[in-house]
Order: C-alpha cells, then structure tokens, then sequence
C-alpha cells in the first residue's frame, strides 16, 4: 500500500512541475502580438480587457503589464521586420512612420526578456514629444546596437528583440479597425 501511494504521489508531483514548467516555457517564448495584424505588428483586443482567455491573461502577467482596455490603450507588437525577419541587435533598422490617430502614443524596445533594454543613454522608447521630425512631420527611427545620429534607439548586439507600439486613447476608426492601422515599416538597413 505505501508503495503504490508513494507511486501515485510520485506521479502527480511530476505532473504538476511537468505542466507547470510547460506553463512557463510557453510564457517565456510567446510574443505579446495577437490575432490581428497590420504589416509585422500584431495586437489582440483581448490585451487588457474582461473577455481575455487565461492564457492571454497568464501572458500579460507574467510580462508585467498593466494593460488597459483596447479603448484606452491598444497595444501593437512586432518581433519580425516588413519582411517577415526576426528582429535582432546584429542588425540595424529603420522604422519610418507617421503619427498614429492617438491622443498620446509610443515605440518601445524590449529585450528577449521582455524587460526594456539597458543602455548608458538611458533611451528605452521614443514618443510624439520626443521625436525629431521633418518638414513634412513624417519621423524615421533607427533601432540598432551601435550608436546613430537623431532618433536612435539602442538595443544589445546579438541578442533579438521586439518592439511594442502603444496607442493612449485611440481614435475610433483605430478602434473600430485595428488591422487598418497604419504603422511604422521596419526596415532593415543593413546586416552581417
């Protein structure tokens, strides 16, 4: 009898740490995007809102947001280029864009960790106030490891990485349309 109890008890520990670091594995390696997509961005009108299933919910915790409802805040994710591309530091990359229909909106770059990129600039995302645009109001980004004049955004040599768009009260036909969205192209400029 105690051999079978403990042959019983064996088996529903390693069940539970088996699904539990399953669990966590697929946190780690699943991206923030989501089922709609507008170029290489991806959202999810779930992110953030009352009808979002466990896993989108585990997702957003384990990432250590604080989303807000899709019509506070939509969010868009990228972790590959206009070509389909996975984002990494060996390259260097150019997001061309104007501004999107939002009172307030931001580009930002994490790491594989989903954790922001450390940097002595101490530059982790750029915004419409932080931004130097031309004449025309159109913007250009570089996301690279090595440094570059104007809107540069650093990120580790080596290492992938994605970046997030987030949207502060979107316009309605942003809301009503999120895979119409227009959106930066990520370009990539060069790479060894």
């Amino acid at each position: 009898m105690l051999k079978r109890l403990f042959f019983w008890g064996s088996a529903v520990i390693a069940g539970v740490l088996l699904g539990l670091g399953a669990t966590v594995l697929f946190l780690q390696r699943a991206g923030m995007g989501g089922d709609i997509a507008s170029g290489p961005w991806h959202t999810s009108m779930a992110t953030g809102s009352s009808s979002a299933d466990p896993w989108t919910r585990a997702l957003v915790a384990s990432r250590g947001l604080l989303a807000l409802a899709p019509e506070e805040t939509l969010y868009y994710t990228a972790t590959t280029d206009s070509d389909g591309r996975r984002l990494n530091g060996n390259c260097r990359y150019r997001l061309d864009g104007r501004d999107p229909g939002a009172r307030w909106w931001s580009i930002t770059a994490y790491g594989a960790d989903s954790y922001l990129i450390s940097n002595p600039q101490k530059r982790y995302s750029f915004s419409q106030t932080t931004l130097t645009r031309a004449a025309d109001r159109s913007w250009s980004i570089v996301v690279s490891a090595d440094s570059a004049e104007g809107n540069w955004l650093p990120v580790r040599a080596g290492e992938d990485f994605e970046l997030t768009v987030r949207f502060y009260n979107p316009e309605t036909d942003v809301y009503s349309e999120p895979g119409a969205v227009a959106l930066p192209k990520i370009l990539r400029e060069s790479c060894p």
